[in-house]
């Protein structure tokens, strides 16, 4: 039986296959390409993430974002409080009636529609740290219904019900709220976890994280210190405990008299000195106590260790203390010998970093290393010990340098920047990372590029902005002389109060 003649099937051109398949990958890449463009041409050439500003125009607030674009029209008399950059939830108050304090309250999005209408009254929940630094809990907010407190998140849902009779901040602690109920104060974490019960008189932190405890008051007046899941550690019976503590050892009140306590109930010293400011890091090596208005350092069996001598006093690492003679800071060691001598008029340490900085009466600055030898000198602007560097001020030109006082390139440390400083001729202009000049140097005085793309320029006395690309935002109009910090949001410029964060034109 004959068959019929099998055709040989086609082989594939591996070339041409690998040649569709780049085409393919070509024409991804250029329509994603394409995308990122149009997407900058829309944003201007500013950064994609989106942050939220109070904004102040002719004596009225709104919102802007981080692209200078209006969100919500300054029309308000009231200062509209964002107490999330990040999120589209700004709070207006209005009806403000100073005579009886009454007021009404409503919260936005970005689209200018109010939210969050179930409730009486909204309110961010206000925090100040030790320097009086003003912040918002950026997880929460506090809302009334049928004349009670309670919380929602950012989305609105409620993480806390309605039945407490106010609800703040406790002052100088992250994270975490006081409530009252029926004349009782808890605390509960801003995720709404019940940290203490509304059981006590008075509750304070007693460090800047809550994790560290809370020092109580009982309804007879006495303090104790219990721990964030409200074990005790110590017992409720002092007529005081200050807001001093270094591992298991406290500084407490009985009978009129300071001393320090053990967790475990040991106690130590027996007042023979006006005051203790400080338990040392490693506890056996004793205090910081005061006498009159001199300050020194006296072992736990009291026997003194740096006499009185200081007019100020406090250890920066292990054994060595910044300490103060006169107007002058110098640096001493537990022996009380001088390690740094007293010719400052300040000095800090920055435990991270390792390093000290000096100030003197021009407010230039020396830095130090942890053997106390200068390794900087000029004005230190910035120190970030999260990034790792150091920028100074030398020779009216921003240098940095990593911990180990090695120079940087501004690039280096600033990688998703698209200017950076430079002068030339005593004006100053910016470049980009290779060095090529993208502004000339036309300018007094400028400032780094920030978060969203944008840069402070000076001329003839007056600030104006450009934006990321080099280009002119703000022409320089702007009297800034006497503002702490310069910064730009497209053409609207930081307002003077730092703490109320908002800008300003």
């Amino acid at each position: 039986m004959s068959r019929g003649r099998r055709y040989d099937e086609p082989k594939l051109n591996l070339k041409k296959v690998f040649a569709v398949i780049i085409l393919f990958v070509v024409i991804i890449m250029c329509i994603v390409m394409l995308k990122g463009i149009l997407d900058g041409d829309e944003e201007q050439g500013n950064v994609t993430s989106i942050d939220y500003f109070a904004a102040y125009q002719n004596n009225k607030w709104g919102v802007i974002d981080s692209n200078g674009n209006i969100v919500i029209d300054p029309s308000y008399a009231e200062m509209i409080v964002v107490p999330n950059s990040k999120e589209d939830v700004f709070l207006c108050t209005f009806d403000v009636n100073y005579d009886d304090g009454t007021y009404s309250t409503k919260a936005l999005n970005s689209k200018n529609e109010e939210i969050f209408t179930n409730y009486e009254q909204i309110e961010a929940i206000s925090n100040t740290d030790e320097s009086q630094n003003l912040s918002y809990d950026s997880k929460v907010l506090k809302v009334q219904s049928g004349g009670k407190y309670g919380l929602i998140n950012m989305e609105g849902n409620e993480v806390l019900p309605c039945e407490y009779d106010e609800i703040t901040a406790l002052q100088g602690v992250e994270n975490t709220l006081l409530v009252s109920k029926d004349g009782n104060y808890g605390t509960v974490s801003d995720e709404g976890k019940i940290l203490l019960p509304t059981e006590y008189a008075e509750i304070q932190n007693l460090g800047d994280e809550a994790s560290q405890g809370f020092i109580v008051r009982n309804a007879e007046g006495k303090c104790g210190i219990v721990d964030i899941g409200n074990g005790q550690v110590l017992e409720t019976k002092y007529d005081n405990i200050a807001k001093i503590h270094q591992g298991d050892y406290y500084v407490v009140t009985e009978d009129g008299k300071q001393k320090v306590v053990n967790r475990d109930g040991t106690e130590s010293l027996n007042g023979s000195y006006d005051e203790i400011t400080a338990i040392l890091k490693n506890p056996e090596n004793g205090v910081i106590y005061k006498d009159g208005d001199k300050f020194g350092v006296m072992s736990l069996s009291g026997e003194t260790t740096i006499g009185t001598q200081y007019d100020d006093l406090k250890e920066a690492k292990t054994g060595v203390f910044i300490a103060k003679t006169g107007e002058n800071y110098g640096i001493i060691d537990l022996e009380g010998n001088t390690l740094v001598e007293f010719k400052y008029r300040g000095i800090t340490y920055n435990e991270k970093a390792d390093l000290y900085v000096t100030e003197d009466e021009s407010y230039n600055n020396e830095v130090l290393d942890s053997n106390y030898e200068i390794k900087l000198t000029g004005m230190v602007t910035d120190l970030d010990d999260e990034k790792g560097y150091i920028e100074v001020r030398q020779d009216d030109e921003y240098k940095y340098y990593n911990f180990r006082f090695e120079e940087q390139k501004e690039s280096d440390i600033f990688s998703s920047n698209t200017l950076f400083v430079s002068k030339k001729d005593g004006k100053y202009g910016f470049v980009d990372k290779d060095g090529n000049v993208v502004v000339d140097y036309i300018y007094d005085d400028v400032t780094n590029q920030n978060a969203f793309g944008y840069a402070g320029v000076k001329k003839d006395g007056k600030w104006g902005s450009i934006d990321r690309n080099g280009k002119v935002v703000q022409e320089p109009t702007y009297d800034l002389e006497d503002y702490l910090q310069v910064d730009f949001i497209g053409s609207w410029y930081l307002g003077k109060d730092l703490n109320m964060n908002y800008y300003r034109k």
